[in-house]
């Protein structure tokens, strides 16, 4: 798990290019504490550069940008590639040479003997770029599920790439915003792929792959096929035993590491499966990281504590009060990259574990996506039936509806996001247009520019899932858990994102997979034997914060007359009404505060 960043510019000295390169690392040091490289390929004006947070061979055999012993191939790789053994034994038998431990070096040899076709073969989080030194040829690539972050500019024949957006602004590459980008943060809450904050800065798509001839300074982006099994799974018996396997293989597989790596326990469902599950393999030396709250209507440490009655191994729990919100506040904005209104939980439990020693942990997200564990995937029935109203009507009754309903408006337009944006959105085009003194027509056409195609009819669990999977958890938890958890040099494995587990669970049928009495029935009927019934048996709660108490008490962002635009004091004094919930007030303030 590392950083990494790039850049191609003819016209540029190498000289030049090299010190871009360097200020990008710079900055992402903290993503990769343990070392720094450069690669430049002056003749080409290529330069990578690579920060690193050794995991996987601490020796100093891991160190990149890498190559193969006949300089075929250049790579600076941000991830971890859970199936390297099985790829390294095969590439053996062809003939491949290694000289270190790295799962780095099998990719190398993966491109060297399979070329493209490489990229599907790789199970992981991953984005890398490797340059073929035979074809010239440089390739972006991102993992299948979009994990590991990967941002790109392309200009004036130019590529520069880098793991974080801010990482391209303060070398100087990329200075210009976007100068819609505040639409679509007060529209989802966060800044939707591929857009970011800067203008013409895009995020490589996942499962794809970018491929930049160096000869004639152009570039296409592909998808890299996954194999794809259509037979469906219609039993419910089999289905249960078939996600015991997988995803016991998926934990045993995410738990290779040549550093300390541990658990996030929240106490929830998702997060008691892996550590039990954790706790099968690794036993005494297993490590667990807890954070519990003196407002008890948040804290689950009664969970988590029936989780450590089973478990072996080092339990280490964590007090996060107001006081630690409002004193490591600024840190936090400081850490988003973008803006975003999640990941305070994400960078309060990182913290503590790279305090208790860890360099990586595996986490429960992306089970809720994949079984259901959402209101939406209930409330998506509803969605098909106000669907069958007239748009005018729809678009009309944003302005007689209470304020909690208005996001129905939304259906007026015939396009997915204007679903999700109904189910998971945060202001209306009306109220955007207000606090942002801009056109409604302006902020519609930028919500509803951007080409998506739903690959799945009807409302129903299926259309559920995938804008779940793609859109929430891929635009705002993966995002904000991995800029969170990397700011703190900690590297998140997420076993349930595992492409075999995934596409096992796709194979499931919906009416087996999906239960309307209880979200993640399959899952939990899997596995009943060891979990806790009191953990599966009661309302779920998610992994949260008492933000909505802490930041009406946080006068940075509570206070009204902070706020210069009129729409925005009146929605912040129904925040401290407690009329409004604290993520609306929070995109507010970082609307208003951001730089």
């Amino acid at each position: 798990m590392c950083r990494i960043a790039g850049q191609i510019a003819n016209g540029s000295s190498p000289q030049q290019i090299a010190e871009r390169v360097k200020l990008m690392c710079r900055h992402l040091e903290h993503g990769g504490p343990d070392d720094e490289g450069i690669f430049s390929a002056e003749e080409q004006r290529l330069v990578f550069g690579h920060r690193r947070l050794a995991i996987i061979d601490l020796s100093a055999n891991g160190h990149q940008p890498m190559t193969d012993v006949n300089k075929k191939a250049w790579i600076t790789f941000n991830g971890e590639i859970y199936n390297y053994p099985e790829l390294k034994a095969e590439l053996t038998v062809l003939g491949a040479r290694f000289h270190s431990e790295t799962d780095t070096e099998v990719i190398i040899q993966a491109y060297l003997h399979w070329g493209e076709s490489s990229f599907a073969k790789l199970r992981g989080i991953f984005a890398f770029a490797l340059y073929d030194t035979v074809n010239q040829l440089t390739y972006l690539v991102r993992d299948s599920n979009g994990i590991k972050p990967l941002y790109y500019y392309p200009a004036n024949g130019q590529l520069s790439f880098a793991s974080e957006v801010n990482a391209l602004q303060a070398a100087g590459i990329a200075t210009e915003t976007d100068p819609v980008w505040q639409i679509r943060f007060l529209a989802f809450g966060h800044i939707p792929e591929p857009y970011t904050t800067l203008k013409n800065v895009r995020s490589l798509a996942k499962g794809h792959f970018l491929r930049w001839d160096n000869r004639k300074n152009i570039y296409r982006t592909e998808k890299y096929d996954l194999p794809v099994f259509d037979t469906q799974i219609t039993d419910h018996e089999e289905a249960c035993e078939l996600i015991r396997q997988s995803l016991r293989k998926a934990i045993d597989r995410q738990l290779i590491a040549d550093a300390n790596i541990g658990i996030f326990l929240s106490g929830g469902i998702d997060s008691s499966l892996v550590t039990l599950l954790a706790n099968e393999q690794q036993k005494a030396s297993l490590k667990t990281v807890s954070i519990f709250f003196n407002e008890k209507a948040y804290d689950e440490s009664q969970y988590q504590n029936l989780v450590f009655n089973q478990i072996q191994g080092e339990k280490h729990t964590h007090l996060v009060k107001q006081a630690d919100f409002e004193a490591s506040f600024s840190a936090i904005i400081q850490a988003m990259d973008m803006p975003t209104t999640d990941g305070i939980n994400t960078w309060f439990i990182s913290k503590y574990a790279h305090q208790d020693g860890l360099k990586a942990v595996l986490s429960g997200v992306g089970a809720d996506e994949l079984y259901g564990g959402y209101p939406s995937f209930n409330r998506m029935q509803y969605i098909g039936c106000l669907k069958k109203m007239p748009a005018a009507l729809l678009a009309g009754g944003v302005k007689v509806l209470p304020a909690k309903y208005r996001k129905i408006g939304y259906l007026a337009y015939d396009h997915p996001l204007a679903v999700y944006l109904t189910l998971r959105g945060f202001y209306t085009p009306v109220e955007i247009s207000d606090i942002l003194n801009v056109d409604v027509k302006q902020v519609t056409d930028t919500l509803f520019s951007h080409e998506i195609t739903a690959p799945v009819t009807g409302y129903d669990e299926e259309y559920a899932a995938w804008i779940e999977s793609n859109l929430y958890m891929q635009n705002q938890l993966l995002r904000d858990t991995d800029v969170m958890s990397m700011t703190h040099a900690l590297e998140v494995r997420v076993p349930f994102l595992d492409e075999d587990f995934q596409r096992l669970t796709n194979r499931i049928s919906p009416s087996v997979r999906f239960n309307k009495q209880q979200g993640k029935k399959l899952l939990i009927d899997s596995f009943r034997n060891i979990l806790p019934e009191a953990v599966w048996n009661r309302p779920k709660m998610g992994f949260s914060f008492p933000l909505q108490q802490w930041m009406r008490q946080f006068r940075e962002i509570s206070d009204p007359n902070l706020y210069k635009n009129p729409t925005a004091r009146h929605i912040i004094k129904k925040f401290n009404r407690n009329d409004l919930h604290w993520s609306k007030a929070f995109a507010l303030y970082q609307i208003h505060n951001h730089v």
